[in-house]
């Protein structure tokens, strides 16, 4: 039927009276858009002369050769039409039907041979089925007894061909069907036959009709001449029932649908149908036809439909070949997405993410599959690829999008991080424990974040936000949080063992000298040893974050070596456990001396027991001396080694990659805080310890039971210096020279306290005369001497500091008794003033000796062997001579 409308917008309006439609309103076509006739000229299509260059003489011809007419159909439909006009006295064209009127027309003989005949009637009497009962512009009713015939006639003359161009009873029957149903008024006042209007027939035709418009030399071109037949087609509208908002929206189509079916590579054909949008655009908004609306969302829904295909997978349909026809398909689906819908930007970008989650799960997992050597884990790889394509994005197909969203690399990002983020949360969510694997998701998780962020900062860069609201959107993925916690966890599984094994080991250790020739304890050497393995472990994790979880590690096995510290030198005792209580004031009992000592020696041995037991009460007696040497030797050990650890995590921070020079400068963080100080409280404590041990408890025999016991001549310090000489033997033997000095310095300060503690409290079995202070000081010197050692020992400042409190107790006992009493009486009085004069106030023992102290002179007194102290004792205190 394509060639009958060619010949009727040609001939409208030399065959009816009605006033010609006001001009079409087309946008003016591109310049490169139109056939220049360089190319082969429309006359030699088909239906023209062989060997023919000529163009078309009329506009008849150029639309019978554009339509691919040939010229015998067009001269057989020509002599129809001049027939069929002829008759058309006082009548318009619009008031026939066409088909039915050829039908009448020709005949057989007009034809070339049966066939040519039989596919033209059968092909009119389609048409008649499409126009009336296909597709009718008045509905039918079911019950329509008009139609029902109408059916019948057709498909029985499309099984039994009829004959034609006669004036028979067939045709008759087919133009009383055709007639009555074509003659039914749609509502309007005029006259017409309705055959051809029907939607979307109708539009199918106008479509046929406008595609004429294009060079069929070049079918990316439209001829020169489309101004002039484009008034011609315009003449079937009113047969077509088309009107100008119809013939924007199918203009629009097929300037659309000829891009795309010529290989969309002539952008003039894209933007041409992207202009005609905007008439339709306005036309939209003027009616309301429901009718209209309907074929527009149709229309528009294919042309959206085709450009979000495009645009949602645009990495794999663009690239920067051709990457300019993005900006012609992204207008025209914009443009045809706000006809449709009032806000584009939700659904295209809802749309886009899930395309591109697609695109990246593909392709991620097209990559894993690979065959490699060492694979990485699938979603580094999707890490990996997303911040490629974020890259992509920004380099390529950000500036084009950009002139439809002014952030539209931040939403691509942003976009990108939140398909991201499903993955990666899930897979953080789900681990448990530190591995190389989740280490490398965690990280390249970390990077791609900081990545697209970066990309979306830069882009928001001249927003009036800076790119804030963006930002929101991207939900941290927190893998530097992750990474932390799981290397905490790491952290504190390895210190949880390392506690475990200080109480085990610990527990079985002997602290045997003679089973530990390097001086210290194995287990020590252990926990060391476990430390460096730690700490190796530790700095070769696969982290970024080494310097900032370093103090947690530090902290932890500061806690741990604290704890071995407390643990090695708990239940040793310290110098309070073996210190001895000092025995009530008694005053000497004059009488023989012979007779005294047997006393005396009684009594010291129900004292000794006495004392005997407060001396252990608080200590343990299973720690011997080389044991507690051993002790202190670890300890002394322990801390050396801090030192030597803490440069070797200098040494590894330096070859940390995320290692800045405020970490080195930073040095808490590297630093045991805690056991440092442990080692020097518990060497102290366990140095004391051994001093107070060997003098009050092991030395106890010469000391308490033997040292000035009776007659001072007889009980001097010699077996006491004898057993002290071995004992620092063994101490010189058994504990590092570091620390040799101060256990040596520890015990002379614990003889000098023996040896006052002997003088001043010594109980009822000890008593001194004037005449015996020479024999206290020869004996003291000869205690000196010892640690002397003839300038092999302490030096000589260091004895005199610690037995400057010895020295000045001694000159008391070659003291007189009266001046000792006067003196006495004197220094209590200006300790407690007026109070003091009427009676004599006890003074409490203090046990920090001085000779201005009333408490040290008042025990020079009690021990002093004369009547004078007795009686002054007895007098003004009432002390007993015995315990």
């Amino acid at each position: 039927m394509a060639h009958l409308f060619r010949e009727l917008s040609l001939g409208h309006s030399k065959r009816e009276s009605t006033p010609p439609p006001p001009p079409i309103q087309t946008q003016p076509m591109p310049s490169k858009l139109i056939s220049t006739g360089s190319k082969k000229s429309p006359g030699s299509g088909p239906g023209s002369g062989q060997g023919k260059s000529k163009r078309p003489a009329t506009l008849g011809e150029l639309m019978r050769i554009q339509m691919r007419i040939p010229e015998s159909v067009d001269s057989r439909v020509r002599r129809a039409l001049l027939r069929i006009g002829g008759g058309l006295v006082g009548r318009r064209i619009e008031s026939v039907v066409l088909p039915l009127e050829l039908l009448q027309q020709l005949k057989q003989s007009d034809f070339t041979d049966q066939q040519e005949y039989d596919a033209w009637q059968k092909r009119n009497l389609k048409v008649l089925e499409a126009g009336l009962l296909l597709h009718p512009r008045v509905p039918l009713d079911k019950s329509n007894n008009l139609s029902q015939r109408l059916r019948q006639i057709i498909h029985a003359a499309l099984d039994r061909p009829i004959e034609t161009g006669k004036n028979n009873e067939s045709l008759q029957v087919l133009r009383s069907a055709v007639m009555s149903l074509a003659s039914r008024s749609d509502g309007s006042l005029s006259d017409s036959c309705h055959w051809a209007d029907g939607i979307p027939l109708n539009l199918r035709l106008y479509e046929v009709l406008l595609e004429t418009c294009f060079d069929i030399n070049d079918e990316a071109s439209i001829i020169e001449e489309i101004d002039e037949l484009m008034e011609q087609i315009k003449k079937t509208w009113v047969i077509l029932g088309i009107n100008q908002i119809l013939h924007n929206l199918c203009f629009t189509w097929v300037l659309f649908h000829r891009f795309v079916a010529t290989g969309q590579v002539e952008m003039d054909l894209l933007y041409a149908a992207d202009s005609q949008l905007g008439e339709v655009a306005k036309d939209a908004k003027t009616t309301k036809d429901p009718e209209y609306s309907r074929i527009l969302s149709s229309t528009l829904s294919s042309i959206l439909g085709w450009a979000e295909q495009r645009l949602l997978a645009y990495h794999d349909t663009f690239d920067s070949g051709n990457i300019y026809t993005m900006q012609g398909i992204v207008s025209l689906g914009v443009s045809a997405a706000k006809i449709l819908v009032a806000d584009v930007s939700t659904e295209y970008r809802r749309k886009r993410k899930g395309e591109i989650d697609r695109m990246e799960k593909a392709d991620s997992s097209r990559r894993a599959s690979k065959n490699q050597p060492n694979p990485l884990p699938v979603l580094a790889i999707l890490a990996k690829d997303v911040g490629e394509l974020a890259v992509h994005e920004k380099q390529v197909f950000s500036p084009v999008l950009k002139g439809w969203h002014p952030l539209a690399a931040g939403v691509a990002v942003a976009t990108l991080h939140s398909c991201y983020a499903n993955e990666i949360k899930q897979f953080i969510s789900g681990i448990t424990e530190l591995t190389p694997d989740a280490v490398q998701v965690l990280r390249a998780a970390d990077k791609l974040e900081k990545d697209l962020v970066q990309i979306a900062v830069e882009d928001a860069v001249d927003s009036d936000d800076g790119g804030k609201a963006i930002i929101r959107e991207m939900a941290p993925y927190e893998a530097e949080t992750a990474i932390a916690n799981l290397v905490k966890g790491w952290i504190k599984t390895r210190l949880d063992r390392l506690k475990e094994w200080v109480d085990r080991n610990l527990q079985q250790e002997v602290w045997n000298p003679q089973a530990n020739q390097e001086g210290f304890a194995p287990s020590a050497v252990e926990i060391l040893r476990i430390i460096d393995e730690t700490l190796d472990a530790f700095f070769q994790l696969p982290i970024p974050t080494h310097p900032a979880l370093l103090p947690d590690l530090m902290a932890g096995l500061d806690k741990c070596l604290q704890y071995y510290v407390i643990k090695a030198k708990s239940g040793c005792g310290s110098r309070n456990t073996y210190i001895p209580t000092m025995p009530a004031l008694t005053r000497c009992e004059l009488g023989s001396k012979f007779q005294g000592v047997w006393k005396k020696k009684e009594k010291s041995q129900n004292f000794q027991k006495r004392n005997s037991q407060v001396a252990t009460m608080n200590g343990d007696n299973s720690f011997g001396v080389p044991q507690l040497c051993l002790r202190i030797n670890t300890l002394h050990r322990i801390r050396s080694e801090m030192e030597v650890i803490e440069k070797r995590i200098i040494t590894h921070l330096r070859n940390c990659e995320s290692a800045h020079v405020e970490d080195f400068s930073n040095g808490l963080s590297k630093k045991f805080e805690l056991t440092p100080g442990a080692c020097i409280e518990g060497v102290q404590q366990l140095s004391e310890a051994v001093a107070y041990k060997i003098v009050f408890h092991d030395l106890s025999h010469v000391l308490w039971d033997g040292l000035y016991v009776g007659e001072p001549s007889s009980s001097r310090i010699d077996p006491l210096l004898q057993e002290l000489e071995r004992n620092l033997l063994i101490i010189s033997e058994t504990v590092n020279e570091r620390v040799r000095t101060r256990i040596v310095t520890d015990i002379m300060k614990a003889s000098c306290d023996g040896f006052l503690l002997v003088l001043l409290a010594g109980g009822p079995s000890r008593a001194f005369s004037r005449q015996d202070s020479q024999i206290i000081e020869d004996d003291f010197k000869a205690l000196k001497d010892l640690f002397w050692a003839n300038g092999d020992g302490l030096p000589a400042d260091l004895i005199d500091k610690f037995s400057a409190t010895v020295r000045g107790v001694l000159p008391l006992f070659r003291t007189d008794t009266e001046s000792l009493i006067e003196r006495f009486r004197r220094v209590t009085l200006e300790t407690y003033g007026s109070s003091a004069r009427s009676r004599l106030p006890l003074p409490p023992t203090s046990g920090q000796w001085n000779p201005n102290e009333p408490n040290t002179l008042l025990r020079v007194l009690c021990y002093r062997n004369d009547e004078t102290a007795s009686k002054f004792l007895k007098k003004t205190y009432n002390l007993p001579k015995k315990l």
